[in-house]
C-alpha cells in the first residue's frame, strides 16, 4: 500500500521559534528597562535567568521568585512575571526560512498543524508575533487541551482535527522524547530538528538542521 503524506505537524519552541535567541533578547531588554535590576550585573542577571529557566521547562514564576530571593530586589516577582508575560512576544525570533518553508508546504496542498506545550494565551501571542498563525489548519496548546506532550492523545487529537491517519503525517520537533519518539509511537513519521543539547541516541525518521531541509525531505518522500 502506498502511503501519501498529507500533513506536517510542528512543535513551536526550539523548532519554529528560536527560543534561546528570543529569551536572551527579552532578558537583556527587560534588564535595560527596569532600573531595579541594575543592582545586579547585567551578564550575571542574564546568565542566572537562563540557568534557572532550564530551557523553558521551569515556569517563570519560579524563576523570578528565586531571582528576587537571591538579589533582594525591590520589585515583586509578580511584577517581573507580568512584564515577561506582556512583553516576551515582542522579542520572538523565528528560525531562518520559517515563512519560506510554511509557504512552500501550503502551496503543495499540505495541511499544517502545531502542537505546543505551554500556557494558551502566552503561546498564542508568540505564534501571532511570528506572523505564522494563518498557515495552520489546527493548533493545539497543552493548557487548552488538558494534555501535554508526550501524551499520545494530543497527537491523536491533532490528527483527528486534520481528518488524517497517523501514517499520513510527519511530526517535526526538537525534543527527542516529547516530539520525535512520542509522534513515532502513534504511527507518524518523526523528524528531529537537531539540538546540540540532546544526545542523538534515539530513533527518528529524519534529521534536519535548517527548516528548509524539510522541503528536500518531502520531495524525497514523493519519489519513493
Amino acid at each position: 500500500m502506498v502511503i501519501i503524506i498529507k500533513a506536517f505537524i510542528f512543535d513551536l519552541d526550539g523548532t519554529l521559534l528560536d527560543r534561546n535567541s528570543s529569551l536572551k533578547d527579552f532578558i537583556e531588554h527587560q534588564y535595560n528597562r527596569i532600573s531595579d535590576l541594575h543592582r545586579i550585573d547585567k551578564s550575571i542577571y542574564v546568565n542566572r535567568f537562563i540557568e534557572l529557566d532550564q530551557r523553558g521547562y521551569v515556569w517563570k514564576d519560579k524563576v523570578y521568585q528565586q531571582i528576587k530571593r537571591e538579589y533582594d530586589l525591590s520589585l515583586s516577582w509578580e511584577e517581573l512575571l507580568e512584564d515577561y508575560i506582556n512583553n516576551f512576544n515582542s522579542h520572538c525570533i523565528g528560525f531562518p526560512n520559517l515563512h519560506e518553508l510554511l509557504g512552500y508546504l501550503k502551496n503543495k496542498g499540505l495541511k499544517l498543524g502545531m502542537i505546543t506545550n505551554g500556557f494558551s494565551e502566552f503561546q498564542i501571542r508568540n505564534i501571532e508575533a511570528l506572523g505564522i498563525i494563518h498557515y495552520f489548519d489546527t493548533l493545539l496548546v497543552s493548557e487548552i487541551e488538558g494534555l501535554r506532550k508526550p501524551d499520545p492523545e494530543i497527537f491523536i487529537r491533532a490528527l483527528s482535527n486534520l481528518g488524517l491517519q497517523p501514517e499520513e503525517a510527519v511530526y517535526v520537533g526538537d525534543h527527542p522524547e516529547n516530539d520525535v519518539i512520542a509522534s513515532r509511537n502513534v504511527g507518524m513519521k518523526g523528524v528531529w530538528k537537531a539540538d546540540v543539547y540532546y544526545k542523538e541516541t534515539f530513533e527518528r525518521d529524519h534529521t534536519i538542521e535548517d527548516l528548509m531541509e524539510i522541503r528536500s525531505y518531502f520531495e524525497h518522500i514523493l519519489k519513493e
